[in-house]
């Protein structure tokens, strides 16, 4: 059987791979097989991969709503959209978690242009300047040209001193984060001139995905039991994180839920928070 990919490709359906997939989204080796068994009857010759996302996100959900969500991260990155505005905050958050502070849409004067810097973190001498490339396009890839043009602006920014978080330093490192793929060149690239890569599946043991799993640092749009304004109006009061909800026991006010839906909420929050991904999965 034939899969057809979101560029039109057809490639030979993998089982191994899809249950690889749910795996990953926590569900035990039980729940796998019977979802697996609830995607297989639905299958057909030339499946969509979208089609096929939501045969698997649909048959998740009716096992556990945290298993849904958790598999939807992917997806819920490209919702913190649609600007990517929420994403460099998302990002900010993330350097927070490995002991960075961190700001977000900062413009800085370089030796011969201004420039506006996403997300600007620091922790002890390092301070880092970080460009975000947010995508929409589910299969997107950064090209070389990328990183070649963000290497011209870290130049144009290197040995200045630059006030943030109460002192004065000079950025140590230029970091390229994104929610899409990375061309073969532009790794190349990012290896030779050292330029840093983040993306959602490079590097291979500390990407995106393996860093959120392993911090449990799920954004809200990853939440099943809210709707897409509700996680929108969320975002709008910084509320960025799962964490974030149970936190602050407020932060659901603004979305006026009953009390039985505040329930659901912080329960698939709960059960996302609590449950760790096998690192070797």
């Amino acid at each position: 059987m034939l899969v057809k990919k979101y560029s039109g490709e057809l490639v030979p359906f993998n089982s191994d791979s899809l249950r690889h997939s749910l795996t990953r989204s926590g569900a035990n080796h039980d729940q796998v097989e019977k979802v697996y068994a609830q995607i297989k009857e639905k299958l057909f010759d030339g499946i969509s991969t979208k089609a096929l996302y939501q045969l698997a996100f649909e048959a998740l959900k009716s096992q556990r709503n945290s298993l849904a969500a958790r598999y939807s991260l992917k997806k819920a990155l490209r919702e913190l959209g649609p600007e990517g505005f929420y994403f460099e905050k998302w990002i900010g958050r993330l350097f927070q978690e490995y002991g960075f502070e961190s700001t977000t849409g900062q413009t800085v004067q370089g030796h011969a242009v201004s420039h506006e810097i996403d997300v600007v973190a620091a922790k002890g001498n390092e301070m880092l300047a970080i460009e975000c490339k947010f995508r929409n396009d589910i299969d997107a890839k950064i090209s070389v040209t990328t990183p070649m043009y963000f290497l011209s602006r870290l130049n144009d920014i290197s040995d200045i001193d630059y006030h943030f978080f109460g002192q004065y330093k000079k950025f140590t490192q230029g970091w390229l984060v994104t929610n899409a793929y990375l061309t073969s060149d532009s790794k190349d690239f990012g290896k030779y001139y050292g330029v840093n890569f983040l993306s959602w599946d490079y590097p291979e043991d500390n990407s995106i995905k393996r860093r959120v799993d392993r911090a449990v640092f799920y954004p809200v749009t990853c939440l099943t039991t809210l709707t897409d304004e509700q996680e929108k109006t969320l975002l709008q009061h910084q509320i960025i994180l799962v964490k974030d909800i149970l936190k602050d026991k407020n932060a659901l006010q603004s979305l006026q839920l009953s009390p039985e839906k505040v329930r659901l909420v912080l329960q698939e929050a709960k059960e996302l928070i609590d449950y760790k991904v096998d690192e070797e999965s």
